[in-house]
């Protein structure tokens, strides 16, 4: 995104999501970001409150694991009452754990995350990564389906 370009507190906040705690591994940022009655919805990391903060923190820190050079670029936007929803790219090489050894496999996913903000802070969230995508592209997948 263009620093100047005028866009809605919701996608600034995603977007330090992605890039400070998945791609930096930065993790204190989404506990920053983050209402503390958080309500999760992502599948696999559905809480709400502390739980649902330390469940996204984790999530953060094993994308990082598993990419520590993976990049988010927010491609667009959308914003409708008070639920915002993104989508992004998230590019990066399998150098780290993924159901199995690295790989070494560049991958490009899209992320959509849908959140609702109160009071400057993400208080409800809904991700959607492409991790079919992901498990594909890093040869995971093809280690599922034959071992």
């Amino acid at each position: 995104m263009d620093a100047g370009e005028d866009v809605p507190e919701a996608v600034r906040l995603v977007e330090r999501v992605l890039v400070e705690a998945f791609a930096g591994g930065r993790t204190e940022v989404i506990a920053e970001l983050s209402s503390p009655d958080l309500v999760e919805h992502q599948f696999g990391m559905q809480a709400v409150g502390a739980e649902a903060v330390a469940r996204a923190r984790l999530a953060a820190r094993q994308v990082h694991e598993m990419a520590p050079d993976v990049t988010y670029t927010i491609e667009d936007w959308a914003q409708h009452d008070d639920v915002t929803w993104v989508r992004a790219i998230g590019r990066g090489t399998q150098t780290g754990p993924l159901l199995g050894p690295p790989s070494g496999r560049p991958f490009e996913i899209t992320v959509i995350d849908v959140v609702r903000v109160r009071d400057g802070l993400i208080a409800e969230h809904w991700g959607v990564p492409d991790r079919f995508a992901l498990l594909s592209q890093t040869g995971a997948l093809e280690r599922l389906t034959t071992g």
